[in-house]
């Protein structure tokens, strides 16, 4: 295996990694921005107030996008175990 080859599986799998995340990340940005401009409008100065929705919004996303996620990260383990030969001879 060569060092092209570990650096191509690696930009992958990185790739796939923020491609994954980036629903639930987004959704949780938008979520404390939210709460953020409700704290600031109503002058509250609780710090623990955005726990809560940012994660009741984060586990609805997953549910939401939790089916492409795991497509997405089992079509990437499959083509890895697919070539493991070429990895493992070359």
């Amino acid at each position: 295996m060569t060092v092209d080859a570990v650096m191509d599986i690696t930009k992958q799998a990185l790739f796939l990694i923020i491609k994954v995340s980036l629903p639930m990340l987004l959704v949780s940005l938008c979520v404390g921005l939210v709460v953020s401009i409700f704290q600031t409008v109503t002058s509250i100065q609780e710090q623990t107030l955005t726990f809560v929705p940012k994660i009741i919004c984060v586990f609805l996303s997953m549910i939401l996008f939790g089916n492409w996620m795991m497509t997405a990260i089992l079509e990437f383990m499959t083509e890895l175990w697919t070539n493991f030969g070429l990895y493992a001879g070359g």
